[in-house]
């Protein structure tokens, strides 16, 4: 009798919810084990070339002014977690100093709301679909549990009306791509990257390792802290097999690590891209940054790379190249559980502004005037055409670059975007497309564990053909930036516009997903 007294209501639903887990499980395992994961048509024509193609990239302009180029990329910081861009309780004076002396995007995107596809748009300048790196990629040494659930996940994705990808092709950066870091070592540059990689876990796949992909020098992991194993590898060799929960360094070596690269480098173009692990979750701070901000443990760390960057720009000062360096901040998507999306709708994982719309600074003495602010829409995928410009490097004759040069946009020249629409990728389904103030979405996919299900067809609303969402939705961003207010109805031609551009757009990638000319 006692024995029953002490099973309360909440252990009997905890004991049915694992229950239910436990045959999901079991029953996706089965069901994955006969037929395997489907192929789509966008998989059907993914193709390959081999690692020395398409290479004839070529200095074209020796008079360009060749800066020295450090990009510092957060990983899931808000677009409202920093004093330039509202924040009042996380000090963050050295980026509010960035900003005030340079120029601060309020409508740049990521590439997607999530880490490795938006790391992907950046250092290849095209959309992730384009390279299979939708998703985001796991440590191949996972643990079982864990990688039988991220399967069973994708699994009641694709039953839910959302395509696929087959991981034959989307477990690192392609050889074929070509990096940013790649392009700019035609015109010299030495290259070093400092931190998190997520393009591969190279700790099993060796060819997914950065210096396989461009960069002269590397320290850092191959993917995010909350994947275990998680390595530390100076270039190609392994400097511990697991950082496990001892995070609080991280930081903290990472920017000596930036910080003498810019010293051993100073004397020749570089180009350091600075990946921080911070602030994604798990969150450490070291111990003079640690309880330190009113917000608690998000608000210290993102403190704490706010002081990485001042160490940063103090290594430029004394080095006597801050007039020459373009210095870009910026984050790989939206907040996660912790942090700010600045007041517009959504998070990391979702099309909304929130989950893509993040921060971006470009600081540079020589090209850049001071304190400007630049309204245009601009997303990460341009910053290979970009830098490529800047450096004199001619962009590759093979195939689609997606990204635009926007340099007229970081130095004023230029007052509106060179993007006709951006496109809001859920993975590897299209979702929702921005053309001038117009956001517009077929429908948006929902976060709920242990994967993202499309709330308009999930797996029960797909076969009930149960339609539980109000789609299609368009936004007006001038005067509602943060997508309350549905007016499809109100602009039908708007509407229809665009949706027939996504679709236009969808065949494209369809005939040709890789971009190959």
């Amino acid at each position: 009798m006692d024995l029953f007294k002490r099973v309360t209501p909440g252990a009997v639903k905890r004991f049915f919810l694992a229950g239910g887990i436990i045959a999901a499980v079991i029953i996706s395992a089965g069901i994955f084990l006969v037929a395997g994961t489907p192929e789509n048509d966008y998989t059907a024509n993914f193709s390959t070339r081999a690692p020395d193609e398409g290479r004839s990239l070529q200095v074209t302009d020796s008079g360009v002014p060749r800066p020295n180029i450090v990009i510092v990329n957060c990983d899931d910081l808000g677009y409202g977690d920093l004093g330039a861009y509202g924040n009042k309780a996380i000090r963050t004076p050295n980026v509010d100093r960035l900003a005030k002396e340079g120029t601060r995007f309020t409508d740049f995107y990521a590439a997607s709301s999530v880490c490795t596809p938006s790391r992907a748009g950046l250092m290849t300048g095209r959309y992730p679909v384009r390279t299979g790196l939708t998703f985001v990629v796991n440590a191949e040494n996972e643990p079982p549990f864990r990688y039988l659930l991220r399967k069973v996940g994708r699994f009641t994705g694709w039953l839910g009306a959302v395509d696929v990808q087959d991981d034959s092709y989307s477990k690192g950066m392609p050889a074929d791509e070509i990096t940013l870091p790649e392009a700019l070592k035609q015109a010299g540059y030495r290259t070093g990257m400092v931190g998190k990689w997520h393009l591969g876990d190279f700790s099993r796949d060796p060819r997914h390792n950065p210096v396989n992909h461009g960069f002269d020098e590397f320290f850092g992991v191959p993917h995010s802290n909350d994947m275990f194993p998680c390595a530390l590898y100076r270039n190609t060799r392994e400097v511990e097999a697991d950082i496990g929960l001892n995070q609080e360094r991280l930081t903290g070596m990472y920017t000596s690590e930036a910080v003498d690269f810019i010293n051993k480098a100073k004397d020749k173009p570089f180009f350091l891209y600075f990946a921080h692990t911070f602030p994604h979750q798990p969150l450490y701070a070291s111990g003079p940054f640690k309880d330190k901000s009113k917000v608690g443990i998000f608000g210290d760390v993102v403190q704490e790379i706010d002081w990485s960057l001042g160490q940063v720009m103090d290594a430029l000062e004394k080095n006597g190249i801050g007039d020459n360096t373009l210095v870009i901040f910026t984050s790989d998507n939206g907040p996660w559980y912790n942090g700010s999306a600045g007041g517009f709708r959504g998070r990391k994982g979702q099309t909304y502004e929130g989950g893509y719309r993040v921060p971006f600074i470009v600081h540079w003495p020589k090209g850049v005037m001071p304190d400007m602010t630049c309204t245009e829409a601009t997303m990460n995928i341009d910053l290979f055409p970009t830098l490529l410009s800047l450096a004199g490097v001619s962009l590759p004759g093979d195939r689609i670059i997606d990204g635009k040069n926007i340099t007229g946009l970081f130095s004023g020249t230029d007052s509106t975007s060179p993007h006709h629409a951006l496109f809001f990728y859920h993975y590897e389904e299209l979702e929702g497309i921005r053309s001038s103030k117009w956001k517009y979405f077929r429908n948006v996919n929902h976060y709920t564990w242990p994967q993202p299900v499309d709330k308009k067809s999930t797996v029960l609303g797909s076969f009930a053909k149960g339609n539980f969402a109000d789609w299609p939705n368009l936004y007006d961003l001038e005067y509602d930036p943060a997508e309350n207010y549905d007016v499809s109805e109100r602009y039908p031609e708007i509407s229809t516009t665009l949706d027939r551009t996504m679709a236009d757009w969808e065949k494209e990638i369809r005939a040709n997903p890789r971009g190959w000319l």
